[in-house]
């Protein structure tokens, strides 16, 4: 794919929606973070559906190491994995408490060194709650990057690198949020909406379903 081809992809996205935004609800980045931890293998509704009754009663670290490791499944039980995310959050939370005054650090190491926290979701709290312009690449994302033609790549890593080198600086700081909800709602798994689609034009997908 050209590189005007990019430009105008990003432009159309940017026109039909100036700003947008993770679809998780959340008011600090510790929510953000505890929320994107929770949201693995799951719906942002369903992890939403959970951090609202959650983060009433408790969201601070300290607030959630108070409830306990079960005190916390009772408010997660509805997600998938939700044993292995509370043990996560309260070994997280201790170390956010004992580590970083109870701070999340805007450092990618950092974040990368949580229980639970892995590249993916250390971009995604760069990104949405410190503003940087880094990609999470999802499977909404992989999927679009390859299937658009916008940055092929057999890897998450491979495809993430080549969106930072190819997405024009204007629009890196918003390109993360705009290719999955394109993913998510359009650019579909099993039969993409290419009728529907802003960009089916520009996309290099042989197999369009228009």
């Amino acid at each position: 794919m050209n590189q005007q081809k990019r430009i105008e992809i990003f432009r159309r996205w940017r026109e039909a929606n100036p700003h947008p935004t993770t679809e998780l609800n959340y008011s600090s980045p510790f929510e953000l973070l505890i929320a994107v931890i929770l949201s693995a293998q799951s719906t942002d509704k369903g992890v939403n559906k959970a951090t609202e009754k959650l983060f009433k009663v408790a969201n601070t670290p300290q607030a959630i190491l108070d409830l306990g490791e079960e005190g916390l499944k009772e408010y997660i039980k509805t997600i998938g994995l939700y044993n292995t995310k509370a043990k996560n959050i309260i070994k997280t939370c201790r170390i956010l408490v004992e580590k970083y005054n109870s701070e999340v650090p805007e450092d990618r190491k950092a974040l990368e060194s949580l229980p639970g926290v892995g590249r993916k979701t250390a971009n995604v709290v760069l990104n949405t709650a410190f503003g940087h312009p880094t990609m999470a690449v999802d499977t909404h994302i992989f999927r679009v990057a390859n299937r658009t033609g916008i940055a092929r790549g057999k890897t998450v890593l491979e495809v993430e690198k080549k969106l930072l080198k190819v997405i024009p600086k204007e629009f890196l700081h918003d390109a993360h949020h705009w290719m999955i909800l394109h993913g998510r709602y359009i650019c579909v798994a099993r039969k993409p909406k290419c009728g529907a689609c802003l960009i089916s034009d520009l996309c290099e997908y042989k197999e369009k379903n228009l």
